[in-house]
């Protein structure tokens, strides 16, 4: 199978994650680069200022950028678009890009509490791609729009989900310490992050607090219906360029010990069989007292596993652990990715 595909926002940071991995990639092939006025008909060289460590894909630094108009026949041939759009301009063009037949994966915020947008991490909640029927038929759109959650929400759901199969969950409180990346290139200022923390990130507890219950949550008829737990998040802006590291405390329904916690969260590993290309074992477990580190574990399974250590009892809690994610792979672009290969496999 060969589907082409097209990357709105593709020059940006988390548009160059979306390039990086889907160069190669056995069933998508990039066919547009979409981005604003300003780079259309330039070359993608000359169009972006590259971010990434290694060096920009020949076959991509020579082509031409696009529009991101729906109507440009750069899409004709295109069945996905991957977004990276910024909200504001995702909540206007993802619709219209749906309603021209495309499936949208996006990265963006804007249509994530949509009640009939699922909000999917493959490994928590495929079913709700069992929205996309209703969605189509609310809106009139022969496509639909698919998201991916805020990327410190990913980390936190993955390591809860098989926590809250075998035990239950009842409460999570979670302290995240966040990269610089999630920010944007230009989001936070050197002398704003250098030997410093920065305790707020405008509007990141919200997103963290709402997206969990949805992803964690079941569909009833045709609606969403939020996960029956409390949550409660404080965020951190912290001087590393790439990984987000949470502090997550659970108090689980059935008593149940770290040991038990930890083995459950060892275990899960519920796409295996699929052989999706972009799938890595969804949690690996660090035993050492001192990780998870960014600088060490964030590149674990290809940048698309959660790491997870320190998984200890709690006196207030049932039980406490540190969880680490890459924010612009698992986090970002490759958890749009993932959510495509899935779709493409079991629903297309």
């Amino acid at each position: 199978m060969n589907i082409k595909v097209g990357i709105l926002g593709a020059t940006g940071n988390v548009g160059q994650r979306f390039i990086q991995m889907l160069e190669n990639h056995p069933v998508f092939e990039l066919e547009a680069l979409g981005a604003s006025q300003r780079s259309a008909g330039k070359t993608y060289k000359d169009a972006c200022y590259w971010y990434q460590t290694e060096p920009i894909p020949e076959e991509i630094a020579n082509a031409t950028v696009v529009s991101t108009d729906p109507n440009d026949k750069a899409y004709d041939d295109v069945d996905i678009v991957f977004s990276a759009l910024p909200a504001d301009l995702a909540k206007t063009l993802e619709p219209e890009f749906a309603k021209t037949g495309k499936y949208v994966f996006s990265n963006a915020s804007a249509m994530r509490m949509e009640s009939d947008v699922p909000l999917i991490v493959p490994e928590v909640n495929p079913e709700h791609f069992g929205m996309l029927e209703a969605q189509k038929s609310n809106r009139c759109s022969d496509g639909a729009i698919i998201t991916n959650p805020n990327c410190s929400t990913i980390g936190a759901v993955i390591s809860l989900k098989p926590i809250m199969d075998k035990f239950g969950i009842d409460l999570v409180n979670i302290t995240t310490m966040q990269a610089i990346s999630g920010a944007g290139y230009s989001g936070v200022p050197s002398m704003a992050i250098l030997d410093n923390l920065v305790p707020y990130i405008g509007g990141e507890e919200e997103k963290m607090q709402t997206e969990a219950l949805k992803i964690l949550g079941n569909i009833e008829g045709n609606d969403f219906k939020n996960g029956n737990f409390k949550i409660g998040v404080s965020c951190n802006r912290v001087p590393v360029i790439d990984g987000h590291t949470e502090s997550i405390f659970v108090k689980t329904t059935e008593e149940a010990s770290p040991e038990e916690i930890a083995k459950v969260m060892d275990e899960f590993d519920p796409l295996k069989g699929l052989k999706l290309p972009s799938y890595a074992k969804p949690i690996v477990l660090r035993e050492e007292n001192d990780r998870p580190q960014p600088r060490l574990d964030r590149n674990t399974g290809n940048g698309m596993s959660i790491v997870v250590g320190r998984v200890r009892k709690d006196p207030i809690f049932s039980v406490k652990y540190t969880a680490l994610e890459h924010n612009t792979i698992r986090g970002a672009a490759g958890a749009s990715v993932l959510n495509a290969e899935l779709f493409v496999q079991k629903y297309l």
